[in-house]
């Protein structure tokens, strides 16, 4: 076997992409992984603000079970290359200075404060929608989520005849908003649960009710990683790098090459090219679609009307005195009226004036004591996904940054900076990650189709393979890294398909000589 067909180049040192190189690199290739950053992550990412480094990516940590099971298939044990602690509290929740509610990791926990908060039906109701979630995360998990069916088809034969009544009553063709009417009257708890939908990047008044399967992973666990998601992204690419991936840093890919309509290798902006018969591309499916690794894989991507986009966000990372608001890890303060706040954002494609807030304050642990001093914070608002075509003002963003304030100080918080936030807005994201428009979950769910319009590992383009959070199973970083886990299984699954099928003489036909 040639070097090239013994090689696997994975473009992009996202957590997709380090699966994947991890997975390939313990199997026995020769994996090269090549990104156009200074260290691995992706979006799983740090920025210095004064003296210390925030997180500014992801910063919630569920399905554990994936990376248990990537570093089991390696030969090691996750809790020896990350340390985790569990939360009790999943996230506190604000509306107003009198209007708090924390949800928990025990739904009978949950459920008394909603007891208190919403009275006893709101609480009844929460019980039976844990239930449901429960319900459409058993029927999703094998098939859709293990397995990677990618289609209504493939979905339906996976689970059977018998499994058909579970995917009809999982509610496909709903959406979240309204199935959640069926379980709350409380317009503050349909806040609070449909924000599920922006997890990926949708609104919750067209995303699938399938969404709802959030709540019972957040059940499931939720867990803080000591020095962050990134220390994650690094401890999975030093795995690797143990099993023989070879890493370059500030290598940005001009194409993907290609020769008898097969993968042959890419070239690199410096001209340099590098043979290779199997290519991960671990980039947004919307950069492929743009042409942006040539031509020729272009077909292998897609190309997103701003209406097709996932949300996308203004982010500040801080430094700061918080005062007024007992902040938790994980804190929404939720804007007067969701419906405008979507329609502004996804209609007007603008800011809304009055915007929700996520803020995970990073140096608060519930077995640690409140920081004294300045902490560091991760603010995110969301906004439309048009970094490429309208990248906002600075006069937007300074609008932005107050209507921000003004809504924490409607819930009791008030922030004294210590130092200059450091802003990130949708053309800043489309700048690290050329193609997305600054979407920042590729593809949006809108409808109960949407679930099946993202890519699987394979492609029609041979030797090139898919991996990241645009790419099925969907968004967030067990189903990143969950893509790769898919992307190398199928390299596997196809070499080993071709080492069994031996060639052989054969007399010819009519279309042979």
């Amino acid at each position: 076997m040639s070097v090239a067909q013994d090689r696997v180049v994975v473009i992009g040192a996202g957590i997709g992409g380090l699966a994947a190189a991890l997975r390939l690199a313990h199997a026995g290739l020769a994996v090269t992984v090549v990104e156009r950053a200074a260290r691995p992550g992706g979006k799983m990412a740090r920025v210095r603000v004064g003296e210390t480094f925030v997180e500014t990516g992801p910063t919630v940590f569920t399905m554990r079970w994936i990376f248990e099971e990537l570093f089991a298939d390696c030969a090691a044990r996750f809790a020896e290359h990350a340390k985790l602690s569990p939360a009790s509290l999943i996230a506190r929740h604000a509306w107003t200075r009198n209007e708090r509610l924390d949800l928990f990791a025990d739904p009978e926990a949950s459920a008394a404060a909603i007891d208190a908060f919403a009275g006893p039906r709101e609480a009844e109701g929460y019980r039976r929608f844990c239930a449901r979630s429960a319900e459409i995360y058993r029927t999703l998990e094998g098939p859709f989520i293990r397995e990677g069916r990618t289609s209504p088809a493939g979905l339906a034969q996976r689970v059977g005849l018998s499994g058909l009544g579970d995917l009809w009553r999982i509610q496909p063709f709903a959406t979240l908003w309204s199935s959640l009417g069926t379980f709350f009257r409380d317009p503050r708890l349909l806040q609070l649960f449909g924000r599920y939908a922006t997890y990926c990047g949708a609104s919750p008044f067209t995303a699938p009710a399938t969404l709802m399967l959030v709540a019972h992973v957040e059940q499931a666990g939720v867990w803080t990683v000591e020095g962050g998601l990134s220390a994650l992204a690094r401890a999975v690419a030093d795995l690797a790098a143990e099993r023989g991936a070879t890493f370059r840093y500030g290598a940005h890919v001009d194409r993907i090459l290609t020769e008898g309509g097969q993968v042959s290798g890419l070239m690199l902006a410096d001209g340099e090219t590098i043979p290779a018969q199997t290519i991960v591309c671990n980039a947004d499916a919307a950069a492929l679609g743009a042409s942006l690794f040539g031509p020729e894989a272009a077909p292998m991507g897609e190309r997103l009307a701003p209406a097709e986009r996932s949300l996308s966000a203004v982010t500040l990372c801080a430094n700061a005195v918080a005062d007024g608001f007992p902040l938790s890890h994980h804190n929404v303060f939720f804007s007067g009226d969701y419906r405008a706040e979507f329609d502004t954002i996804l209609r007007r494609r603008r800011l809304p004036d009055d915007p929700t807030i996520y803020i995970c304050a990073q140096d608060r642990t519930e077995a640690g004591p409140e920081p004294n001093g300045p902490e560091r914070l991760l603010m995110l608002v969301n906004a439309p996904a048009d970094g490429r075509e309208r990248p906002l003002t600075p006069s937007e963003i300074e609008t932005c940054a107050t209507n921000l304030s003004r809504r924490l100080e409607a819930c009791g918080l008030t922030l004294g900076m210590a130092s200059p936030p450091v802003v990130t807005d949708p053309a800043g994201f489309e700048k690290r990650f050329p193609g997305s428009a600054g979407a920042l979950y590729g593809r949006a769910p809108q409808g109960w189709a949407s679930t099946f319009k993202r890519a699987g590992a394979r492609t029609a383009l041979p030797g090139l393979y898919l991996a990241g959070g645009s790419i099925h199973p969907g968004p967030g970083v067990p189903m990143a890294a969950q893509s790769g886990r898919l992307a190398a299984a199928a390299i596997l699954q196809d070499r080993d398909s071709t080492a069994r099928s031996r060639r052989t003489a054969m007399r010819g036909g009519m279309s042979m000589r």
